[in-house]
């Protein structure tokens, strides 16, 4: 199995970070300081991607399908390493328009492209669920993210609002991993297994969260991986950044 990215996955990876409009994205990923952000955070975005992408083409068998939440410029090394080291079938999607189209125009030449629209709206099953820091999302969810960080402060804390919003990530969660074919991978945050569990708790399908886990550069949160509907296996080796 191979143990690192090909030569044509990064040189994949190198040219469509450089056609990526950071201009553009600034407005996307930030309320002000856009370019120091992007002048700080690309190089870091594509480096620790990049070894992310590594341990996915690792894991995943060739000839898969597998669906990403919420994808956006973080997800890059691992889509094109699924597509072009492991032939695989990636369906990324994102709900920011913007950004998608930002997205599109650098990934002209790559066997893949950004949907637009909600991710339940993708098609059949998938062996593996990429959803990255979209359950916790401050922006989205401003009463649930607190709690999730531990910053929740006990005076200002709303569970009215929490309630509401639990039950629209329960929705999100229940829509995406009913196309998770079992057994299936599902990578996510740290942060956000819990809500995994959750699922996998109340279908009754066993599940085991690996050790290991690999940093991010823009939200940082750390990523792990979830093996679904089986016990325990061998990890992998952890990836130095």
């Amino acid at each position: 199995m191979r143990k690192s990215l090909s030569a044509s996955t990064r040189q994949a990876i190198a040219s469509v970070f450089d056609h990526l409009d950071y201009k553009a994205l600034e407005s996307v990923y930030c309320y002000e300081g856009g370019e120091e952000f992007w002048r700080k955070k690309r190089e870091p975005c594509r480096r620790l991607g990049s070894n992310v992408a590594e341990v996915v083409v690792r894991t995943l068998s060739p000839g898969g399908r597998s669906l990403y939440v919420g994808a956006g410029v973080t997800e890059l090394p691992a889509l094109l390493a699924e597509a072009i080291d492991r032939h695989r079938h990636v369906e990324p999607y994102n709900l920011r328009r913007l950004e998608v189209t930002v997205l599109n125009r650098a990934c002209r030449n790559v066997p893949f492209r950004f949907h637009a629209c909600d991710a339940a709206m993708a098609q059949g099953q998938f062996d593996h669920i990429w959803m990255v820091s979209v359950l916790n999302d401050p922006e989205r969810f401003p009463h649930l993210a607190p709690l999730s960080y531990g910053r929740a402060d006990p005076v200002t804390f709303n569970p009215v609002g929490f309630q509401k919003e639990r039950r629209v990530v329960q929705t999100i969660v229940n829509r995406c991993l009913t196309k998770l074919s079992v057994p299936g991978l599902v990578t996510t945050s740290t942060e956000e297994v819990v809500w995994i569990a959750d699922w996998c708790h109340r279908h009754k399908i066993p599940y085991h969260v690996e050790r290991e886990q690999y940093p991010t550069a823009l939200v940082g949160d750390p990523i792990c991986f979830v093996r679904i509907g089986m016990r325990k296996v061998k990890s992998q080796k952890v990836v130095k950044s």
